[in-house]
């Protein structure tokens, strides 16, 4: 130290000055240098920042796909239970028109055959309903019976014509 002691002796006020404008010097580049660092590092902290929310958003992304195709399939199997039972019910509305179908069906053949079964009487000159009725019932008084079941062809009861075939019912 001693010798550094001398050798300061020996510069003078212009090699003190010199020195010190370079420690002046030294340290400003050593502070520039310090904020330089921090500020990339304060990038850099900045760019990870963003990167992690890329991400983040990303993930939230998926999710929402992952959702929305978990959506659609439980719409789609919705659909499909409800094709079904639309297909049910409409066999069970085919099957109840069908029963009804056959129901009046039966009725109709039920009601030929009642028509089959019935007599038919030839009305003759001088005929009357009451003198038809005394004869098919033995009650003249059962004329509006044989009226009730022609009166597609009778209009008037009071008016009836030889030849005329008129059902007569049981």
């Amino acid at each position: 130290m001693a010798k550094k002691g001398k050798k300061e002796e020996k510069k003078g006020i212009l090699g003190r000055a010199i020195d010190a404008v370079t420690t002046r010097d030294e340290k400003a580049a050593a502070e520039e240098a310090e904020e330089k660092a921090s500020a990339a590092s304060a990038k850099a902290v900045h760019e990870a920042t963003k990167r992690r929310v890329a991400e983040r958003k990303a993930e939230r992304a998926q999710e929402q796909a992952k959702a929305a195709e978990e959506r659609a399939k439980a719409a789609e199997e919705a659909a499909a239970k409800a094709k079904a039972e639309a297909a049910r019910l409409e066999k069970e509305r085919r099957a109840k028109v069908a029963s009804e179908m056959r129901a009046k069906l039966k009725r109709q053949e039920e009601e030929m055959a009642a028509a089959a079964e019935a007599q038919v009487y030839v009305v003759k000159s001088g005929d009357s309903l009451s003198k038809i009725a005394k004869e098919v019932y033995g009650d003249a008084n059962r004329w509006p019976e044989i009226f009730e079941a022609n009166k597609d062809q009778i209009k008037d009861p009071n008016l009836i014509h030889p030849g005329q075939e008129l059902r007569i019912p049981s």
